[in-house]
């Protein structure tokens, strides 16, 4: 994927700045990262934490793994080198949305530990918060909402994540969600537990 940087092109600095868009919003912006096999309940807890945040007044916007191949991403496959871009593309988005002064989540298998370390490095360290959506392969596998563990163990879904394709663990998130042990309930406090002390600015502590 090309993606070389035009030398036509030049930065055009803002007239405001990201610690107004923070004081307009009365929120600290950041990234919260789910990474996590399919079923794993990433989407899930996702849309579950937008809802929560929204209705506490908080703007936020969740980019999900499946709906951002409907366009953004929709000339991507699953190749290695197509994961990686779709993953670059994603954390280039989420940096303007926290420089609009958003709060994003994201819901993406993400498999690979290089990529969400790319990922980190875009949207800035202390800002991206990753969180491990626990849940082993048996587990996801009896779920499997989509079918598509049925399909790539038939070898129909090619490059598979946790079949014919590795994941890659986080080896020191910010949180650990083990949705084979808590209902969507308690899993939801858990991560409202983690991000909401997050989004306070020095004001509104």
């Amino acid at each position: 994927m090309n993606t070389t940087q035009s030398p036509n092109t030049v930065w055009h600095d803002s007239q405001t700045t990201a610690q107004a868009r923070q004081t307009l919003l009365k929120q600290k912006p950041m990234t919260i990262w789910l990474t996590g096999l399919s079923a794993a309940g990433k989407s899930t807890l996702a849309f579950a934490l937008e809802r929560l945040l929204i209705e506490a007044g908080h703007p936020c916007y969740v980019l999900d793994g499946d709906n951002v191949r409907h366009g953004l991403n929709s000339n991507l496959g699953f190749s290695a080198v197509d994961r990686s871009e779709n993953i670059r593309r994603v954390a280039e988005v989420a940096k303007l949305m926290n420089d609009a002064g958003l709060i994003v989540i994201t819901a993406f298998i993400s498999p690979f530990r290089e990529d969400r370390a790319k990922a980190r490095a875009i949207i800035g360290e202390g800002v991206f918060q990753e969180v491990y959506v626990s849940a082993d392969l048996a587990a996801c596998e009896a779920r499997d909402p989509k079918g598509l563990y049925k399909k790539a163990r038939a070898g129909q879904v090619p490059e598979f994540t946790g079949i014919s394709s590795p994941y890659e663990a986080p080896e020191s998130p910010a949180l650990v969600v083990d949705s084979t042990k808590l209902d969507i309930s308690s899993a939801l406090e858990l991560l409202k537990a983690h991000v909401f002390p997050l989004t306070r600015t020095a004001k509104s502590r």
